[in-house]
């Protein structure tokens, strides 16, 4: 992974390139750690070798896997970093497109990065922390602390 802070005013603006064989979401959790991120939004594009998109299923309040286990074009990835128990939380909807041009999407919860991931990290002026809500089991936004 290399990282570079591009923007400091009026937020602070990372640029993270994900390289081959990085699993995205513990990238992006130890970026948040080194860099002390309270609250960002992201955007991404790439690719990936295979991904593990998440469906919620507010029956039995855990996600189904969906495993796409081929190489796809990350076509839109959004998400969050917020903080929950201390820690980074990263929260993260992904659309891919496979080689036909069918598309798939959900949370992502799994994906391995190739050839590479480009991915734009704003920093917001506030901490934003999860708990976990009672009635679904996710842990959601909760509690805005303006910086």
């Amino acid at each position: 992974m290399r990282a570079r802070t591009i923007a400091s005013q009026p937020h602070k603006v990372h640029v993270i390139v994900l390289e081959k064989g990085e699993e995205v979401t513990a990238s992006l959790l130890a970026f948040a750690r080194q860099a002390a991120i309270g609250a960002a939004q992201f955007a991404a594009i790439g690719a990936f070798s295979d991904v593990v998109l998440g469906f919620f299923d507010r029956g039995r309040k855990t996600y189904d896997e969906i495993p796409v286990r081929e190489q796809v074009e990350v076509l839109a990835l959004t998400g969050n970093l917020t903080e929950q128990d201390g820690s980074p939380r990263l929260h993260a909807h992904v659309v891919v497109g496979k080689r036909d041009g069918s598309a798939h999407g959900g949370d992502l919860l799994r994906a391995t990065v190739f050839p590479t991931l480009e991915v734009v990290v704003t920093e917001v002026a506030a901490e934003l922390r999860r708990h976990i809500d009672p009635e679904t089991g996710i842990a959601l936004i909760s509690e805005v602390v303006r910086t």
